[in-house]
């Protein structure tokens, strides 16, 4: 890997981690263009860079979750949060642990990469027959979230995608759901960083990718998060969420032409 496709590959990281259209299958396909053979504690690294972001952007929320917590206090706009978080991670966490490498691993070819976002795309779409009604997430609610979560580990499956989607199925108010998926996000990426670490932390290095394609593309990473975290914002308020399944579909459909074509 060189300067020039590590920074491409954090500038799509950045872009497509907080938009709802997979940033792992995106660079899945960068990666086999590229061809590259990165290893997984990169794109954690990665991810990484996006938790940074989420920390600076919903910080007074995390404060306030913690407060609530030291305090014992469930009952709290912000308590409320607490046990749903909890219930959400573990399934969330289940997935990963059993499954995880396998399903990264055998589902990042172009054919099922186009599946993926073409399932996707249907969920995306799905989510502008939601009607807002509740600003409470029911543990029921939390858990199905986070198996959603949790099936993000499907290279062209989008965290942000799935989540929020079927937060706003759900009849959840898209700020709570907006806030929620990316609060959710926190322990899932936090354990991930920690666990690939543990386990493959001389990964880099034996791929030959040196510090400074980390840091180039950690910087960018999070200088396009910013951008892209106010964009899927504003689609949300916009109440145009489901817009991003027409891209999810037809790249989906254009990966699944260049798969049978040979690619």
């Amino acid at each position: 890997m060189d300067l020039l496709q590590a920074i491409i590959l954090g500038l799509i990281q950045g872009i497509t981690e907080w938009l709802p259209i997979s940033s792992t299958g995106h660079l899945r396909i960068a990666e086999y263009f590229f061809d590259l053979r990165v290893p997984l504690l990169f794109d954690v690294l990665l991810h990484g860079g996006t938790l940074f972001v989420t920390l600076v952007y919903f910080r007074k929320d995390i404060k306030n979750v913690l407060a609530s917590l030291w305090r014992q206090d469930l009952k709290s706009e912000h308590g409320r949060l607490i046990v749903p978080i909890i219930v959400g991670s573990v399934p969330t966490a289940l997935i990963a642990i059993f499954i995880g490498n396998e399903l990264d691993a055998y589902l990042s070819n172009l054919l099922f990469l186009g599946i993926g976002f073409l399932v996707l795309g249907a969920m995306l779409f799905s989510s502008k027959f939601g009607v807002e009604k509740t600003d409470t997430i029911s543990y029921p609610a939390a858990f199905l979230i986070g198996v959603m979560q949790g099936l993000s580990i499907i290279p062209s499956i989008s965290r942000s995608g799935f989540t929020i989607g079927l937060a706003l199925l759900l009849g959840i108010k898209r700020e709570v759901a907006f806030k929620f998926s990316f609060l959710l996000s926190i322990p899932a990426v936090i354990g991930a960083l920690g666990y690939t670490l543990y386990g493959s932390y001389d990964a880099l290095s034996l791929a030959g990718i040196g510090y400074a394609e980390v840091i180039a593309a950690l910087i960018i990473t999070v200088a396009a998060s910013f951008l892209a975290l106010k964009i899927l914002w504003k689609t949300l308020a916009a109440k145009k969420f489901y817009l991003f399944a027409f891209y999810c579909w037809l790249i989906g459909i254009a990966l699944l032409v260049l798969s049978l074509s040979g690619f």
